[in-house]
């Protein structure tokens, strides 16, 4: 690609269990300040599942015109403002581009669950007559994509991607991909989701992945000998991307890295007996950035949880770089599995790191479990210089996905 068309990322904005936007969700993950707790916005007593990573100092009439609330779900919300944020860390005047040269493509994993819910209560508890009409589209996978398009006057290309975890990674791979094309020249990208309320918890109990640790302090080990399941969390995060000429051109302030690679590969049928894909979609990745295994610098792991899957993950980060070859780390230890929002955030993790060159830690995690040869950075932040950082996520179902983003320095 040449390098006047390489995507960059000018704007972060984030809103996550331990931080609303960047600088206070960056300062608390390098502390390695947790936001997990027992679920505190509904009785959850009666679950299986008690402990969740929710967001509960966000009040959307803060940060949201009163006439969006009624019309939006959690998620929505915090999309919006976190886009809000990071247009303006990027020194974006929307206003001031062509609104067809703006597009907006996101990632969804289930939709406005908990708007969907309390509109469900309406239907059975007092009839048809009191269901909201945004119940129409505020449950949608592609309302964030939607209701940011809006607010922001973007009518280029826009989309949404629905590939579970995998997806705030495949999201800002197709909006880098649209960029080079020239099919638009600015996109918000990213994921959010918010689906800790009853039927949204509900929903995530049987395929059996969910920890039932009730001690929010080891409800989520990945990678150790107790890894029981995963901590379900909400949030995410959105990034602004440009071409590096067109953010130059308008005189951006800074630039937080480059997307430089990226692949996704898909996994065989359980029980086939063929090996997990997601060997392959790493070294697509670094074959798409030019990049040798010995040029990355830091993994930021997919952290599933379930020892099977840590063993798998653990096993092709050591096919393609070698036993302990290569640091990694899983701040998601921190906030728990966010669906669309975990790889946007662990995206925007990747490039704070690039431009600070530490490394956040992974926590809970007091020893590796028999079998993984990871050289996990534990506890406590690790500097060292940071080149190229390699973001790994995979979403049920079976899809893996890789990107690789650089310091643009180099």
């Amino acid at each position: 690609m040449p390098d006047a068309a390489q995507p960059v990322v000018t704007g972060i904005g984030v809103v996550a269990p331990n931080g609303l936007g960047t600088k206070e969700f960056w300062e608390r993950t390098l502390d390695g300040r947790s936001g997990l707790d027992v679920i505190r916005r509904f009785d959850a007593s009666g679950y299986p599942v008690q402990v969740g990573g929710e967001v509960l100092d966000f009040d959307p009439g803060e940060h949201l015109p009163k006439r969006l609330l009624p019309q939006t779900d959690r998620m929505t919300q915090y999309a919006l403002a976190a886009t809000d944020w990071a247009l303006t860390d990027a020194g974006v005047e929307t206003g001031e581009l062509d609104e067809y040269v703006m597009g907006v493509v996101t990632a969804s994993a289930s939709g406005g669950f908990e708007f969907g819910q309390r509109e469900l209560e309406k239907l059975w508890g007092t009839g048809p007559d009191r269901v909201s009409a945004y119940q129409s589209f505020a449950w949608f996978y592609a309302v964030n994509t939607g209701q940011i398009s809006i607010r922001n006057g973007m009518r280029g290309h826009s989309s949404v991607l629905v590939s579970e975890q995998a997806g705030g990674l495949d999201a800002a791979a197709h909006a880098s991909r649209l960029l080079a094309r020239g099919t638009i020249h600015l996109a918000v990208t990213g994921g959010l989701d918010a689906s800790l309320c009853p039927w949204g918890l509900v929903a995530q109990l049987p395929p059996g992945r969910l920890s039932t640790v009730p001690d929010p302090r080891t409800a989520y080990r990945p990678f150790t000998p107790h890894a029981s399941g995963y901590v379900a969390g909400e949030g995410g995060a959105i990034l602004v991307v440009e071409p590096v000429e067109a953010a130059r051109a308008r005189g951006a302030a800074k630039t937080y890295g480059r997307i430089a690679g990226h692949a996704s590969t898909f996994d065989p049928r359980p029980g086939s007996g063929r090996p997990s894909a997601l060997a392959p979609a790493i070294r697509g990745a670094l074959d798409r950035a030019g990049l040798r295994p010995s040029e990355v610098d830091v993994v930021f792991a997919d952290a599933m949880g379930l020892p099977e899957l840590d063993r798998a993950e653990a096993a092709a980060l050591a096919e393609v770089f070698g036993p302990r070859g290569v640091p990694v780390t899983a701040p998601k230890t921190m906030t728990g599995r966010l669906y669309a929002g975990g790889a946007a955030l662990d995206l925007a993790c990747a490039l704070l790191s690039l431009q600070e060159s530490v490394v956040p830690p992974t926590i809970g995690v007091p020893a590796l479990a028999p079998a993984i040869e990871l050289d996990l950075v534990r506890d406590q932040p690790r500097e060292l210089p940071i080149r190229n950082a390699l973001v790994v996520a995979r979403g049920h179902g079976g899809f893996n996905s890789a990107l690789v983003v650089q310091r643009t320095d180099q």
